[in-house]
């Protein structure tokens, strides 16, 4: 019963004035506001009013002028012909030499030497379509957008009058003074002079080369933000990063997450998870997990520090690296504080607590270089400058008694080493130099421990290993049996063995919380890669960009913008009237 009574009453409130369902709107007709002669000749075109001279139409806020017009009363429709104008007010102004107005449809077509204007674009192409429902145009014919110093041209387009933005779905090129943007996705907002862009995109300037998946360009800054598998290439060099700023004026580039900067010529790259390049100053800085690789030849040498700078041009470039500085080769490692590299020089300068490794051997000083040979590009030499101290583990011991390794020492004031084919094979060590070295028989027996100063002291080497050692200048030595030599008198004063911050591989070079830092970034990187790539939204400082630059108004002009009229042109040449009985037929002047 409660269901029949509710059904009862909705049934009654339905047919009641107030809950009837809303009639469709009714659709305003197009209005002749002028036209110098009107024929109603319904046996040339039937349905329609010819309209000749001056006409001037108007339907929901668009204005159309023509020099001619069939106006279909009965389908609130209208062809125009003859300098077609299409004014919306102040947000599109369209002309042509033929057209057709749907009023019921809210729908216009134009065609033959089509240009349509908005507040910052001109667009000339063939044929336009109008849908001022959703208040769009397209085109489907070759066309040519003027955008400030931007030409645009494509086969296809869409103009969204509203956002003043251009999309293009197919083939589009941007022409700037500065550079040419090529694209299959392209979302342009005249106003702001904002590109963004989805897949494969070049951006080819006179310096460099830009390409990129996903991106936004301001082309009145010349600033970009790229995403997706961007990189940017300059002579020798490409720049890749998850996520680059780029700056064209300052030639400046931020880069973010996955940060690598490699030199195809000069053979060397830079790794990171953020970095800076300021191409204009030859200057690179690169950090978090920060990595420079070189390759000499076949060896490759990695250098890690916190914090990584690069500069200077081709063939005199300097690295410079800051905080727990390291790097690795197959033959030879160290660490320092801060090391600073220098190209032209040839020379590698290790700064506060450095330490080299090379094979079994351990070199230490207040201040190591490494120098190269500028044309081999190899190592030629090194030099400890101040408490040079040489510590090679006793690998004949040490490999039984683990637990009690013992070493063979040498220490002097500074000392100089020579390489050869990038191994070290001799070393001097000058002032005050002095020397333990347990000495074996070709069985491995030990023969004695000789201990003893002099002011030279020379080492010759072998596969990385120290094969005789030989005191010059002044010697005093002495050898002493293993049982009598005192096991406090075994290490020369200022020893001290480093083995546990050995640099054994590559990996070596980044210290616990880089690693960390670096697989976290993967994590987080390796994530977002996995989800649907999509275009970019609109950034607030395109969707704000009419707000925050409003065009000043000229002075003594009303607020509303003025109808647009076209110059007067002389009334088309004789329209014939046939001499019809009927007065509605008769031809009149309006």
């Amino acid at each position: 019963m409660k269901k029949a009574f509710l059904v009862t009453i909705l049934l009654t409130l339905w047919w009641l004035p107030g809950f009837a369902q809303p009639k469709p709107a009714q659709k305003s007709k197009v209005i002749i506001e002028n036209a110098d002669y009107t024929d109603r000749n319904q046996t040339e075109i039937p349905g329609a009013v010819v309209l000749t001279g001056h006409v001037r139409l108007k339907h929901e806020g668009v204005t159309i002028l023509s020099n001619k017009a069939y106006y279909f009363e009965a389908e609130n429709y209208a062809k125009l012909f003859g300098d077609v104008v299409m004014n919306q007010g102040d947000t599109l102004y369209l002309n042509s030499k033929y057209a057709e107005y749907n009023g019921e449809r809210k729908f216009a077509f134009a065609s033959g030497n089509v240009s349509m204007k908005s507040p910052d674009t001109r667009l000339v192409t063939d044929t336009i379509y109008l849908d001022r429902n959703i208040q769009q145009a397209y085109y489907r014919t070759p066309g040519t957008i003027t955008s400030g110093e931007n030409v645009l041209k494509s086969k296809s387009g869409r103009y969204y009058i509203p956002q003043k933005k251009y999309q293009f779905t197919t083939a589009v090129t941007l022409t700037n003074p500065k550079y040419v943007m090529k694209s299959n996705h392209l979302d342009y907002y005249t106003s702001p002079g904002h590109a963004y862009v989805f897949g494969p995109t070049t951006i080819t300037g006179k310096n460099n080369f830009i390409y990129t998946e996903k991106g936004f360009y301001d082309t009145k800054k010349d600033q970009a933000k790229l995403f997706t598998n961007s990189y940017i290439d300059y002579d020798t060099q490409r720049i890749k990063a998850d996520y680059i700023y780029y700056d064209r004026k300052k030639e400046f580039s931020s880069l973010t997450d996955n940060v690598s900067v490699r030199d195809s010529v000069n053979k060397y790259t830079i790794r990171g998870h953020y970095g800076e390049v300021f191409k204009a100053k030859d200057s690179l800085f690169v950090t978090k997990h920060a990595e420079a690789v070189t390759l000499v030849e076949t060896d490759s040498v990695y250098m890690h520090a916190k914090r990584m700078l690069v500069t200077g041009k081709e063939g005199a470039r300097i690295i410079r690296g800051f905080n727990d500085a390291r790097f690795y080769k197959v033959d030879m490692s160290g660490k320092c504080d801060s090391i600073h590299s220098d190209e032209a020089k040839g020379l590698t300068q290790l700064i506060k607590r450095p330490v080299v490794w090379n094979g079994d051997s351990q070199v230490t000083g207040d201040i190591i270089h490494l120098i190269s040979d500028n044309k081999t590009q190899q190592l030629d030499s090194i030099k400890v400058l101040n408490n040079a101290f040489i510590v090679q583990l006793d690998t004949v011991w040490s490999f039984a008694h683990r637990d009690k390794p013992r070493y063979n020492q040498v220490k002097g004031v500074n000392l100089y080493g020579r390489f050869c084919d990038n191994k070290l094979y001799e070393i001097d060590l000058v002032k005050n130099t002095e020397k333990i070295y347990y000495m074996y028989d070709s069985d491995n027996t030990l023969i004695g421990i000789d201990k003893g100063v002099s002011s030279k002291i020379h080492l010759d080497i072998e596969d990385n290993q120290i094969v005789s050692v030989t005191s010059l200048i002044k010697p005093f030595s002495e050898s002493y049996p293993e049982n009598q030599f005192a096991e406090n008198a075994r290490k020369l004063r200022g020893f001290e063995w480093r083995g546990d911050e050995r640099i054994l591989t590559k990996d070596d070079i980044f210290p616990e919380e880089e690693k960390k830092l670096h697989e976290e970034i993967l994590k987080k990187t390796g994530k977002l890669k996995q989800k649907e790539d999509k275009p970019l939204e609109p950034l607030k400082e395109t969707l704000n960009w009419d707000k925050e630059h409003p065009k000043p108004k000229p002075e003594g002009t009303e607020t509303t913008a003025p109808v647009a009229t076209t110059p007067a042109v002389a009334p088309a040449a004789k329209v014939s009237t046939p001499k019809a009985p009927a007065k509605k037929d008769k031809k009149t002047k309006s």
